[in-house]
């Protein structure tokens, strides 16, 4: 279910592209380009990060689901599909985070 829900979401961002700006957000953060989003997904990731500190399970859950919106429009804005991502984590199941980590500074 995950996988359809972001790949149904992020086929959604890529066709409002080209919509009005005036009229879709999703257009708006298009064409303020990718400073502009990068920008509103770090406000979002600081808003999760103290949502998870204040302990309030429905605002971490609110303010996670924007934050990985705004993932997702970055994404969509690379060309970035979220099978790709989705690959990347399983590709690492089974593998531990230190060695994960140090196989990244190998190549």
């Amino acid at each position: 279910m995950t996988d359809e829900v972001l790949t149904e979401l992020y086929a959604i961002l890529r066709a409002r592209a080209g919509a009005d700006p005036k009229t879709s957000y999703v257009a708006s953060l298009y064409h303020k380009g990718l400073d502009g989003i990068l920008k509103k997904v770090g406000e979002e990731a600081v808003e999760t990060v103290i949502a998870a500190k204040g302990g309030d399970p429905a605002a971490l859950i609110h303010e996670t689901a924007d934050l990985w919106f705004h993932c997702l429009v970055m994404l969509a804005y690379r060309n970035i599909a979220p099978e790709q991502i989705l690959a990347e984590l399983k590709a690492r199941m089974g593998r531990s985070g230190i060695e994960e980590k140090t196989s990244r500074h190998e190549g």
